[in-house]
């Protein structure tokens, strides 16, 4: 029997019409063909999907879990994304809202290598919350990067990463801001006595992506920061298989394009492919997500559903007077990463950073 595997859908639609639309989406995400057609009975019995319950969320949507076959993802991470929702995304009333990843698929992808305990370890850091913030902003020279990295690390946070918006630009080549920043960050680091890690953002197409992580690796660091939504999952499957020295941090940008739960996409899928750390948009800053998206949002990342937990990164607008509320939220597995507000403090940002660092690591969680 050809094992399967449940996703499900919210779709917005009348009572009447929901048992013919939710059969209309196991058909699309399966063999995309008026099932009469079909004569082969094996594809008939183990390929085409299957709908495995309708339940009615009141206001006109209903959650409709659908059975897949796990045979047609093979062990492509596009292909996935391209069987639970690929069709089926262009009908604007559907959301897909959770898949429950069976361990084979856990064992084909990536899935984060070092998780939690892995960032843990690097950092020497057993116990309480991880600290980051981001360079910024774009079209600053890469001295200018590099001595901002520098004043960061000096003031004890664990990781200080490009912002993802910085790439191949020609007011910050690659290679020579990854240099330059991560000479920054080991001055700081040496300064401070804290090991703290640079995370390049990489960017560009799978063979630009490779020579900018090997890079990486001669400049002996041990992270990347990649946005999947923009490389690709394929691309992120491979990048994780072929440098499994690198811990992956990755960028939910695009993410909120596809319709896809961000507590699925960011807290599920992202680990999937191999991120073991996600950053992602908390409540109360600049964006939307809702306390409960972003608590199930953590407790997916954390949770792995066999796999390693991946590190939830808060981040999006937070300021460092929500740091305890922040804290005592998401607990002590979890990475703070405060940007923009950070470096409002200017000259003083040194002296800023080792307040918000002071202020984590001195947190008692209840």
């Amino acid at each position: 029997m050809t094992e399967r595997f449940s996703v499900t859908y919210h779709v917005r639609g009348a009572p009447a019409d929901i048992e013919a639309r939710a059969q209309a989406i196991a058909v699309e995400q399966s063999v995309e063909m008026p099932i009469a057609a079909i004569r082969d009975q094996t594809v008939l019995s183990e390929i085409v999907g299957r709908v495995e319950r309708i339940e009615d969320l009141g206001d006109g949507a209903f959650a409709v879990r659908v059975g897949l076959a796990t045979a047609t993802v093979g062990d492509d991470a596009g292909q996935l994304l391209n069987m639970v929702f690929g069709n089926t995304s262009l009908h604007d009333d559907v959301v897909l809202s959770d898949i429950a990843i069976p361990h084979s698929l856990i064992q084909a992808f990536g899935a984060p290598r070092h998780g939690i305990a892995g960032l843990r370890s690097r950092l020497g850091l057993p116990r309480r919350a991880l600290t980051a913030s981001a360079l910024k902003p774009q079209g600053l020279p890469s001295h200018a990067l590099a001595g901002l990295a520098e004043q960061m690390a000096r003031g004890g946070l664990d990781f200080v990463k490009d912002d993802h918006g910085l790439a191949d630009q020609s007011y910050a080549r690659f290679a020579e801001r990854l240099r330059a920043c991560a000479a920054g960050v080991a001055a700081g680091a040496r300064a401070s006595g804290h090991p703290t890690r640079y995370v390049p953002s990489l960017s560009g197409n799978l063979d630009q992506l490779r020579t900018q992580a090997t890079l990486a690796l001669d400049q002996g660091l041990d992270c990347a920061l990649v946005a999947p939504m923009i490389c690709g999952f394929a691309t992120l499957q491979a990048l994780v298989r072929e440098f499994p020295e690198l811990a992956w941090l990755a960028h939910p940008s695009m993410g909120g394009a596809a319709r896809i739960a961000p507590e699925l996409l960011i807290g599920k899928l992202f680990p999937l492919l191999g991120a073991d750390a996600v950053i992602f948009p908390s409540f109360g800053g600049r964006f939307g997500y809702s306390r409960q998206t972003c608590r199930r949002l953590a407790d997916n990342a954390r949770r792995g559903d066999a796999m390693r937990a991946a590190l939830p990164v808060p981040a999006g607008g937070t300021t460092l007077d929500r740091t305890r509320e922040i804290l005592d939220f998401y607990g002590p597995d979890t990475m703070l990463l405060i940007g923009g507000n950070l470096l409002l403090a200017r000259e003083r940002i040194t002296a800023e950073t080792e307040r918000f660092t002071d202020a984590v690591a001195a947190h008692v969680f209840a």
